[in-house]
This record gives structure tokens, sequence and C-alpha cells, in this order.
């Protein structure tokens, strides 16, 4: 069964020639058509599925169209062309914060953004404590995570976002802002969902996280999809290329 599937998509940006002083004007040049862009294509006729139980890797140097995938995938962003289709429901984490208030404490910020995952507030109260001692920031509770560190905001959106059994969860470098002992806590438990049934997508910089956790990985390219497979060989091919 598929619980992913990417047909032919590509996204296209409108970047400006030119550079604007101000919002005014940039909308007066707008107004007058005197605004011009250059396209830019962040992803071209990307296809493929990902299938139910899979724990699928992405990989790709910076600006290859990794992060604007996994947007298409979660609905931030429509494609120019093509289409997506999630079978269920989705966790994403794809951006550091995001349905976070940095003004709010953290105790604040997890029925926040529990809400934002669609959770209820009865179901926040019921799972609370698990929440905050799975990112182990007990004496850190009632802190504004404008005071917090990349590393505790990641700790935070985790614990909540898997808190649940989603049926797929999308991670993009998540982990990356951890220490270590804690991104082997998030692997264990990401496992743990797998076997459960959660289907799993991660963007990480890292091989080595890749090959350890993932059974079929795609490799992108300038936006274009070059590789896909299983783990070792598209990892090896890839590292042939980009050597760590």
């Amino acid at each position: 069964m598929n619980m992913i599937e990417i047909n032919n998509v590509s996204m296209r940006f409108n970047l400006a020639k030119e550079k604007s002083e101000s919002l005014k004007e940039y909308f007066l040049q707008l107004i007058h058509g005197k605004l011009q862009f250059d396209e830019f294509y962040a992803l071209r006729n990307v296809s493929f599925n990902v299938e139910k139980g899979d724990f699928f890797g992405l990989i790709g140097l910076n600006g290859s169209g990794k992060s604007t995938l996994l947007k298409v995938i979660s609905g931030v962003y429509k494609p120019t062309e093509g289409s997506t289709h999630v079978n269920g429901t989705i966790a994403p984490l794809i951006e550091l914060g995001a349905g976070f208030d940095m003004d709010l404490t953290a105790r604040e910020n997890i029925y926040l953004n529990g809400t934002v995952l669609g959770l209820t507030p009865k179901y926040i109260d019921e799972k609370f404590d698990e929440i905050v001692a799975f990112s182990e920031l007990q004496d850190f509770i009632d802190v504004p995570l404008k005071n917090y560190s990349s590393g505790m905001i990641a700790r935070i959106g985790f614990a909540i976002a898997t808190i649940t059994q989603p049926d797929v969860l999308i991670a993009d470098e998540i982990l990356s802002v951890g220490d270590f002992l804690f991104q082997q806590k998030c692997e264990q438990r990401m496992q743990n969902l797998r076997q459960n049934g959660t289907t799993m997508i991660l963007v990480s910089h890292s091989i080595q996280q890749i090959e350890r956790n993932c059974n079929k990985v795609a490799w992108l390219e300038k936006g274009h999809l070059k590789m896909i497979g299983d783990t070792q060989t598209v990892c090896e091919a890839y590292k042939q290329i980009h050597r760590e």
C-alpha cells in the first residue's frame, strides 16, 4: 500500500531580478509592471511512492529540493505542476519552531502546538507529563521559548509530534540540533513508531544516520530525482560523488 504518492511534481518560484529598497517601492514596481522575475525550479518532475511501513530517507546537497519536497507533501506548498497524495494523518517536523510562540512558555506551547497538530486539550492533559519527561526539560517548562536553545526547541517539538501514532511522520534535519544521546533517543522512538505502523520520511545531511535508520532512499540533485532504491545502493553511489 502506498502511503505517499508523488506524481510529476514541479515547484517553481519567481525571484525578483531587481532589489526594492522598501515595500512601497516593491508594490509601485509591481503595479506599473516594472517588476521582473527570474523563474527558479526547486523541483522538476519528481515522481516516486513511499509504501506503508517504510523508513524513507531523502538525501542531497543544500539547495537540492529536499525541504521543498517535504513542504509539498505536508501541504505547506501547492506544487506548480503535478500532485501528491498522502493516505492518513501526517505529523510534520519540517521547520524548527513552527507552530510555536516564542514569547510563551514551553508549558503553554505544548498546548498551542498540540492543538495545531489536531490534539484535544483533554488528550494533551493526559499526555503532558509524558511529553515533558521525553523532552527532559522539566526544569525549564515555565521558561519562555525565546530563552531556549535550538536543541531545546527541537526536543519539545519532537516530543509533541510523536506523542501520538501518526500514519506518517516527517522529520527535516530536526535531529541535527540535538545532542548525540537525545538523537539516539529520538531514533529509538521513531523505530518504535515504525514497528507499530507509522511510515517515516527523514531528511538528514548525515549519511550515517540515514544508513542506520532507513530502508529506502531517494537522492535529489538540483531539484531532480537522481536515484532511488535500497539504502546501501543509493548511499554508496552518493558517497562516491559527495565525500563527507
